[in-house]
């Protein structure tokens, strides 16, 4: 089966998408053909984005603004769509470091903000939109290992995307009904340019050692999981997370 077939023809949404895995993702999706609407708050980047897609032979690609912690920009990012979304891709993120009890509380909010409240306001906008037009509708949350086992010194953001996790699964309960189907990508440790140089230190490596797989992996690692969420191959998959970390989550403790 070729999963990237399914994407084709389809309005896909992805927040989080100026950067990072959001961008890959929006790449991924124009290859395969679908038409691709990109979000985030660094409206200049989306536009570079958008370019890139065009003189790549995207079939569509549009931006649009969005801050996921301000309920009237998502209102106003959605209205401004020229479509509804066949697929929302919830990947915004942020994360704040230190140990938990040195950490302030706005600093907590920052992340279960954008992380988790920002996932929630999303999806049910989106949801809402679906069920009033009498249309289905695919969500792919983007989550994390740290959602399901724990590490040190980012408290907040293994919190939210714990709560991503739940959310996928209470959702995807309740939304099955109207045809609207919410699912989790759960990704291990990817190395990006923000990471890039901890990996080459000393602690960076040890923790590469933890993973079976003995390296770090590359966004395109998450593709074949995430082609099966955002299309109809996943048809009957609702409230589930996939995790793709290398094997690092059955790691011995």
């Amino acid at each position: 089966m070729d999963l990237g077939a399914g994407l084709k023809g389809r309005h896909i949404l992805v927040t989080g998408a100026s950067s990072g895995l959001g961008d890959h993702f929006a790449r991924l999706c124009a290859g395969c053909g679908a038409a691709v609407t990109v979000a985030a708050r660094r409206k200049d980047r989306l536009d570079d984005l958008v370019r890139d897609l065009k003189a790549a032979g995207a079939a569509e690609a549009r931006s649009v603004s969005l801050d996921v912690a301000d309920p009237d920009s998502i209102a106003a990012a959605f209205g401004a769509l020229h479509a509804l979304p066949d697929t929302v891709v919830n990947n915004a993120g942020i994360a704040e470091g230190g140990a938990a009890i040195d950490l302030d509380l706005a600093a907590f909010d920052r992340v279960i903000d954008t992380n988790l409240r920002g996932v929630w306001a999303v999806s049910t906008t989106a949801a809402r939109a679906w069920r009033d037009a009498g249309r289905s509708g695919v969500i792919v949350n983007v989550a994390s290992i740290l959602g399901l086992r724990v590490a040190g010194g980012v408290g907040p953001y293994t919190v939210s995307k714990a709560g991503v996790v739940q959310m996928t699964q209470a959702l995807g309960l309740e939304w099955a009904r109207y045809g609207i189907r919410v699912n989790a990508l759960a990704p291990g440790y990817i190395g990006t340019d923000i990471n890039r140089e901890f990996f080459e230190t000393p602690p960076g490596q040890a923790m590469l050692k933890r993973i079976p797989m003995r390296r770090l992996g590359r966004p395109q690692d998450l593709d074949g999981a995430f082609l099966l969420l955002a299309g109809d191959a996943s048809g009957w998959m609702t409230g589930a997370t996939i995790p793709v970390d290398g094997g690092h989550l059955v790691s011995g403790l």
